[in-house]
């Protein structure tokens, strides 16, 4: 018996949560092909052997909601991700995403594709990124052309169909124009994309209605997708939200994920018991339904999330021009300082000092500091500051948001259908994916998960924990040969220390890499090794359908 690779002397953790147990594990090209006893592979040789006691072995972890669409064209070593334990990447969230690319959508990428664009997630660096695609296969070719480090999946993006066909105007679409969306939507699932997403809360996938969403479900259900949805409202209207990604997944008849399920703002703390409860009897009834979750108390989106709809419409540059209107920001101002169904409410004695500026071009200065502290220094109300820096920068400002309670975190990651997911880009401490305070979710999610509320708090057990990470997101996307370290599954793995996981990027210092995490195979392919990256880029592009 002869492999490539043999892992000995560590317990295994096969991601299905079962008992961890005591094996070895051999690996030869791109597969696991045993896991056994001591005794049973005594006499196996392998080229390379590493000996693990002490130590964790698990399959490599599905990141089920990232933002990388962008950055891995920027740095295809996903720095941030494998070097967490991220096998896998499943991009596209909510709503957003780089493909197709028609109309504004392809405006939207170009000249600056570090710019917002009235899109909510963005390479934080201000290099262009070549867009040679329009379409969905396009892109997925261009990325493995390329060369990645981990596995790639996408969701398409409903706000990338609707700025494609409808751009950005606050209006139901036509017939004509749905029929394009599900036209673009039929050939990005034929390309690979495994479902839909939609941001609720976001322009323009929050101009559409029930019935559009449905009609787009429609044609997931025709290629065993999923729905996958940053709900309209996060806030008062959680519960009815919720309710909502349940009916569109009911009428359009395709599995339903709800995206970092969460409850925010104080006066909603405990809500996601009700909104846990809807789900679960959304599950009694037939309807699939289930979660993912990062785990920290504070989000992460641009500044501009937090006007009305209305300010939005049309994108960056009718943005810009309602800002400068004295009379249309007062009535931006009178909005916003009420509770409204899409946010919370901010006022000039709260919230905005749990605002934290992540991202501002024009002025890093600012970066790791509270809005409403930079307000007082300049002698400025926060809502003129928002204003001005929305302004000033073209329309985005990255922001950190401290919105949820503790012991939300705890009950959301308990649930059984929970999974979980970074809401984040992949990023490095160098270049201009170093830039800026990001939420420091990118680098620490799945060690978080490991060291704090499984070791540390004993929220979860190990077997809990990994299959969240493993084996429930592979199968929520169809991945029969991913998610299990068992003979015959593709060579995803880490190996990691139980004892000194842990994550170290925090809100002031976020670029710092995760500990513990001492090996991670991609394919077969040791991507990182004694703790360090090794260059390699074995990742694949994933896509619906393929082995």
């Amino acid at each position: 018996m002869t492999f490539d690779l043999l892992i000995r002397g560590g317990t295994v953790i096969d991601g299905t949560g079962r008992p961890g147990y005591p094996a070895t594990v051999a690996v030869a090209g791109d597969r696991v092909v045993a896991v056994g006893t001591a005794a049973e592979l005594a006499g196996a040789t392998a080229e390379t052997t590493l000996d693990v006691v002490g130590r964790y072995v698990t399959p490599g972890f599905i990141d089920i909601h990232t933002h990388s669409d962008r950055s891995i064209l920027l740095n295809s070593r996903m720095e941030s991700k494998v070097r967490q334990g991220v096998t896998t990447e499943v991009g596209g969230n909510c709503g957003s995403g780089v493909a197709p690319a028609l109309g504004e959508a392809a405006a939207k990428l170009q000249p600056d594709a570090g710019s917002e664009r009235g899109n909510h997630r963005a390479a934080p660096g201000g290099e262009q990124i070549p867009t040679s695609w329009a379409t969905m296969a396009a892109y997925l070719d261009h990325i493995q052309e390329a060369g990645i480090c981990g596995n790639y999946a996408t969701w398409t993006g409903h706000g990338t169909l609707r700025a494609s066909t409808v751009g950005y105007a606050m209006r139901p679409a036509t017939g004509a124009e749905l029929g394009e969306m599900q036209r673009l939507l039929r050939q990005s699932l034929e390309a690979g994309a495994f479902g839909l997403s939609t941001g609720l809360i976001y322009v323009p996938s929050g101009y559409a209605d029930v019935a559009e969403l449905v009609a787009l479900a429609e044609v997931v259900r025709e290629y065993g997708g999923l729905y996958a949805s940053h709900i309209r409202n996060e806030a008062s209207s959680l519960v009815d939200a919720v309710g909502e990604a349940i009916e569109i997944g009911r009428q359009g008849g395709v599995p339903v994920q709800i995206a970092h399920h969460k409850a925010s703002g104080k006066a909603n703390w405990g809500r996601v018991n009700d909104s846990l409860a809807l789900m679960d009897g959304a599950r009694r009834v037939g309807v699939d339904v289930a979660c993912d979750q990062y785990p920290y108390t504070a989000s992460s989106t641009g500044l501009s999330a937090v006007l009305p709809k209305w300010a939005l419409e049309g994108g960056r540059e009718q943005l810009t021009a309602r800002l400068g209107d004295p009379a249309v920001r007062e009535q931006m101002r009178a909005e916003m300082a009420t509770a409204r169904p899409d946010w919370g409410a901010l006022d000039e004695e709260s919230g905005w000092h749990d605002v934290l500026i992540a991202r501002c071009r024009g002025e890093p200065a600012l970066e790791g500091r509270r809005l409403d502290e930079i307000a007082a220094e300049r002698g400025q109300n926060p809502f003129e500051l928002c204003f001005d820096l929305l302004i000033q920068e073209d329309g985005y400002v990255g922001c950190v948001f401290f919105s949820m309670c503790e012991a939300d975190v705890r009950t959301v990651l308990r649930w059984p259908h929970t999974m979980i997911g970074s809401d984040a880009s992949s990023l490095a401490p160098y270049g201009s994916l170093g830039e800026g305070k990001p939420h420091p979710r990118a680098y620490g999610t799945f060690p978080r998960v490991l060291g704090r509320y499984v070791r540390d708090e004993g929220v979860l057990t190990w077997e809990e924990a990994i299959h969240k990470m493993t084996g429930q997101p592979a199968a929520r996307m169809g991945w029969g040969g991913r998610g299990e370290l068992r003979p015959g599954a593709y060579a995803d793995l880490v190996v990691f220390d139980p004892a000194t996981v842990v994550d170290r990027a925090t809100f002031d210092e976020p670029h710092q890499y995760a500990g513990g995490i001492e090996h991670v195979l991609v394919n077969g392919v040791p991507v990182v090794a004694g703790g360090e990256h090794t260059g390699a880029l074995p990742g694949r592009v994933l896509r619906r359908g393929a082995p």
